[in-house]
C-alpha cells in the first residue's frame, strides 16, 4: 500500500510536468503540531509542538488557470507535548510524542491574478493521506525528588483505516496511517511559494481508540512553506 500511494504521489507530481504553466516546486518549513483533546477536536495551545516539513508539491493550472490542482509529497512532524506538575516540585512529568510521516496532500486551489501577471493569491482546499514512517516518545520528570528520563522509538500499527478493525491494539501504539483535511492560502510569485496551511486530522491516532463518535486524539498542524520552482 505505500508504494502504490508514493507512486500514485509522483505520478500526480509529473502529470504534464512539460506544459508552459505547469509548476514544481522544493517545498520546507515550519510546522506548529498538536493533538485534539476535547470531543469537538479543540486544542490546548501549551501542548504545542515545534516541527517541519519537506518535499516536493506542484502547482497544475486546470482550463484557462482560474483553479489549480496542487498535489504533493512531503516528510513531515506531528504529535504534541504535555506537562503535569512544575519542575521545581518534587513530582512533574513531561512528555512529548514527535511522529514523522510521508504525508500526501491534493489540495483544489482558486487563483487570483496579481498586478505583474506572473504573480497570483490562492487559496482552497483538498484531503490528505499520510504513513507513519519514523518517530519517537520522549518523557522526564521527578517522582519523589528523584529524576527519571526515557526516550522510545514510536511502534506503529498497520491499522486498515478503511475499517473498524484494530490490528495490535495496545498501549503505546500508534496508528500508521493518517488522513484528513486542508485548508491552504498562499501566494505565488515568478519562482517562489509562500504559504500557509492548516492540516485537520480525521483518524484517531492510537490504536485501541477507536471511537468514531468525537474528534478526541487527532492531529492538528499549523505549517508555514517556502518554495522554491525547479
Amino acid at each position: 500500500m505505500k508504494k502504490m500511494i508514493l507512486m500514485m504521489a509522483i505520478g500526480a507530481i509529473a502529470y504534464q510536468s512539460n506544459a508552459q504553466d505547469n509548476k514544481v516546486y522544493l517545498k520546507g518549513g515550519f510546522n506548529l503540531a498538536n493533538v485534539s483533546v476535547s470531543d469537538n477536536g479543540a486544542i490546548e495551545d501549551a501542548n504545542s509542538l515545534a516541527s517541519f516539513h519537506a518535499g516536493l508539491m506542484a502547482d497544475l493550472p486546470i482550463g484557462q488557470g482560474l483553479l489549480s490542482f496542487q498535489p504533493g509529497i512531503l516528510y513531515t512532524g506531528k504529535g504534541a507535548k504535555w506537562q503535569s506538575g512544575s519542575e521545581t516540585s518534587n513530582n512533574y512529568i513531561k512528555a512529548t510524542t514527535n511522529p514523522y510521516y510521508i504525508e500526501i496532500p491534493a489540495n483544489l486551489v482558486v487563483n487570483i491574478p496579481l498586478s505583474d501577471k506572473e504573480s497570483k493569491f490562492f487559496i482552497g482546499a483538498g484531503p490528505y493521506a499520510a504513513i507513519g514512517i519514523a518517530g519517537k516518545n520522549k518523557t522526564e520528570g521527578k517522582f519523589i525528588g528523584v529524576a527519571f528520563k526515557s526516550e522510545e522509538k514510536i511502534e506503529f500499527t498497520n491499522d486498515d483505516p478503511t475499517t473498524s478493525e484494530e490490528e495490535g491494539a495496545g498501549l503505546g501504539r500508534m496508528k500508521r496511517f493518517d488522513y484528513g483535511l486542508n485548508g491552504t492560502a498562499g501566494f505565488a510569485f515568478r519562482n517562489v511559494l509562500v504559504s500557509v496551511n492548516y492540516g485537520y486530522g480525521l483518524a484517531k491516532l492510537n490504536s485501541g481508540s477507536d471511537n468514531s463518535t468525537n474528534d478526541k486524539n487527532k492531529h492538528r498542524v499549523l505549517s508555514v512553506s517556502l518554495g522554491i520552482s525547479l
